[in-house]
């Protein structure tokens, strides 16, 4: 099929992409000419790094950040490493409840204090915490964080605030400069390989910030940094760079791109539309996310030809780009 200016080869009923994104034609083909090259030993190292400079830029460009505060990664957790085992003894870490467990388990693995609460209080409750880590859409129903008053709060507060980009960034449009600390996975709606993450840092926060696998590709000239001590980290976010997943970046370059070219309230629009529709003629309120968590039978829905996710014993259904009404009515015909 042919949606928002790319061809998808996605069967219908496909509505799973809270779990894992269909790429465009382009996307898949880059990556299948990278896989070619390298099975023709065409590749070389060095190659990657412009694929590298276009996700890195992509990414930034979805949050409304510069380049040069951005990261990349392999996964969620990962990035997230680099700001918990920064933080000091005891930091009080408020989060949502039942949030995904790539955003909590970082802090509690090095000790802190998370404290959980259900997500229409976290703005309520930031007064005492250091820092608050949460979703911007929470993973397993599409519960949209209230961002406005989770900020305002965090600045009166003094606290710090991590946000969890992955089931947001892609068909929600997003302005994140604000927040200390971004992260994203791409394989979900930015339609990536598994493998490309990104973590923005906020420039006063990079102190507040450790490269806990500081590697060569993390300094400054990453080729003159293959040998030898002393330490010498670049000067802005790419100091917390992996080494690359070469074949996931071509992916994301080209994802990113594509992605970064299209209008993201257009996209949100479609994708929010096809699920509030679906909600109201299950006689259910509207939510405004591309996200819906229902009561349904696993089982029936599967055999009505929709590839879901199953989550908290709910079945989850996520529309993007690529899906259609004719989504929406295979899901009501597994309700008949």
């Amino acid at each position: 099929m042919r949606a928002f200016g790319a061809d998808f080869a996605v069967p219908p009923g496909y509505l799973n992409t809270p779990s894992m994104g269909i790429p465009p034609a382009p996307v898949a083909a880059a990556v299948a000419e990278s896989v070619e090259h390298w099975r023709t030993g065409a590749s070389r190292p060095g190659d990657f790094d412009e694929y590298v400079a276009r996700s890195r830029a992509g990414f930034a460009r979805l949050l409304g950040v510069e380049a040069g505060r951005v990261a990349i990664g392999a996964s969620v957790s990962q990035v997230i490493a680099n700001v918990a085992a920064a933080l000091p003894d005891g930091t009080r870490v408020l989060t949502a409840e039942g949030d995904f467990t790539s955003v909590t388990f970082p802090f509690a693995a090095c000790g802190h204090r998370v404290t959980e609460v259900p997500l229409d209080e976290l703005a309520g409750r930031v007064e005492g915490h250091d820092v608050v880590a949460v979703s911007v859409v929470q993973s397993a129903d599409g519960r949209i964080a209230d961002l406005p008053s989770l900020r305002a709060a965090a600045e009166a507060a003094g606290a710090a605030v991590l946000l969890d980009a992955t089931q947001a960034a892609g068909w929600l449009p997003l302005e994140l400069a604000w927040a200390d600390w971004v992260v994203a996975a791409g394989y979900k709606w930015l339609l990536s390989p598994r493998g490309s993450a990104w973590l923005a840092v906020r420039p006063d926060a990079q102190d507040r910030t450790r490269a806990v696998a500081a590697n060569w590709y993390a300094g400054e000239d990453p080729w003159a940094t293959v040998y030898g001590l002393p330490l010498r980290l670049a000067g802005d976010a790419r100091a917390f760079d992996l080494s690359p997943v070469w074949l996931a970046q071509v992916g994301a370059a080209a994802a990113l791109e594509y992605l970064g070219g299209l209008d993201l309230a257009q996209v949100r629009a479609h994708n929010t539309g096809l699920a509030d529709t679906l909600l109201e003629k299950l006689g259910l309120p509207p939510r405004g996310s591309a996200i819906v968590s229902l009561e349904a039978d696993p089982e029936r829905v599967a055999a009505a030809g929709i590839v879901s996710g199953v989550r908290n014993g709910k079945v989850r259904v996520g529309f993007h780009l690529y899906n259609t009404a004719d989504d929406v009515e295979r899901v009501l015909h597994a309700f008949e």
